[in-house]
């Protein structure tokens, strides 16, 4: 998928890289960095090494689209820069090494999404005692980190229980049943977002069953915690699933498959990955998140660049402040969620380029009414 499109995103990335390219080009030399600390040898120019951390490969997005979206802005806002990517694979230790390890081999700049978010307060503050600004990404990290480019994140979670609960007052089953909510890792911050803004929604609105959070965002978690909820609720009277991520619905879809459940409750989802983006196109699962990552990884480039080079971010997306676990104020860009239904499929992930209808049709979803209807 990331080659098939390519050409596209080469333009897209140079065209979000315009407006940067000029602040930076003044940054050439730069002596200070963005807290205006250390002194910064950084050049566009000559070129320097970005270092980038991403959490786990439970989610699709990370290697299939943050890493190379990231690593292509960066090639376009600085083509003598180089990237140094890690992935943790949801090991909080390994993430350490990963961090010990770039900053002994020498980077200027790190871009971090935290596996635990509390718990990278220690590897913000090595980058800091050696003078490397930090940009957390989709993750706030605690620690005073310089910079923080996200989502809206307590939004994702209204969204997704707006999603849910009109889906549910639409089929009239609101007082029919009880509804299942599957929270994300308790380790992620972002988890606690999403679930003060999906039951700001659904706490008043809906009978909530059985709630859960899910250890490290695992579906065979969530597989087995739906497997529970059958049980203790009847798989007849669950009339909707809060999942809060792509990952958990699948898991959640999983179980209410293998229970013989053949007419599908409506579930949410968060993150359009292509498993559930088909599963919306095969009718199973209701919605999804669409968070746009494409300008989430252009303005983490466009704030390491920056930062490297002793210059403040000044990109299209405007800043705001907001505090980390330990009260740190941080300057943060936080991006707007699109809800995908089947209804807007084609409107949203497939005129962004995140997909193509061939895609998405692959193998068994051929068959599928969108499949059909779209070539």
């Amino acid at each position: 998928m990331v080659t098939s499109t390519t050409a596209s995103r080469r333009v897209l990335g140079a065209a979000a890289g315009v407006a940067v390219m000029g602040m930076i080009a003044t940054g050439c030399g730069a002596t200070t960095t963005g807290d205006g600390g250390d002194e910064s040898s950084a050049d566009v120019e000559e070129g320097f090494t970005i270092g980038l951390l991403l959490p786990d490969e439970h989610t699709a997005r990370y290697e299939a689209f943050d890493y190379p979206y990231f690593e292509e802005a960066v090639g376009d806002l600085c083509p003598a820069c180089e990237v140094n990517y890690q992935n943790a694979a949801q090991d909080t230790d390994r993430q350490q090494s990963q961090v010990e390890a770039m900053l002994t081999e020498g980077i200027e700049v790190m871009v971090l999404d935290a596996v635990d978010a509390a718990g990278a307060g220690t590897m913000v503050q090595q980058a800091k005692d050696q003078g490397v600004p930090v940009v957390a990404y989709d993750r706030l990290a605690e620690g005073g980190v310089d910079t923080y480019v996200s989502f809206d994140n307590v939004r994702v979670g209204e969204v997704q229980g707006e999603a849910l609960l009109e889906r549910l007052e639409e089929d009239d089953s609101v007082d029919d049943g009880q509804v299942v909510v599957m929270h994300g890792s308790p380790t992620d911050p972002n988890a606690s977002n999403f679930k003060e803004g999906a039951l700001s929604v659904l706490a008043d609105a809906v009978d909530i069953g059985q709630e859960y959070d899910t250890p490290e965002w695992s579906p065979d978690q969530a597989q087995e915690q739906m497997d529970a909820a059958i049980t203790a609720i009847g798989a007849d009277d669950i009339v909707g699933v809060y999942a809060a991520n792509d990952g958990l619905a699948g898991g959640a879809i999983a179980a209410l498959q293998s229970g013989g459940v053949t007419d599908l409750p409506p579930v949410t989802g968060q993150d359009a990955e292509l498993a559930g983006i088909q599963r919306i196109v095969a009718e199973e699962q209701y919605m999804t998140v669409y968070k746009a990552i494409r300008p989430e990884a252009d303005t983490a480039a466009e704030m390491a660049v920056a930062l490297a080079t002793g210059e403040e971010y000044s990109g299209e997306h405007e800043m705001t402040e907001v505090e980390d676990g330990e009260g740190n104020a941080v300057q943060a860009v936080l991006l707007d969620p699109i809800p995908v239904t089947l209804d807007n499929v084609m409107d949203t992930v497939v005129e962004d380029g995140f997909y193509t209808v061939e895609d998405i049709c692959a193998d068994a979803y051929a068959d599928t009414d969108f499949c059909a209807e779209n070539g």
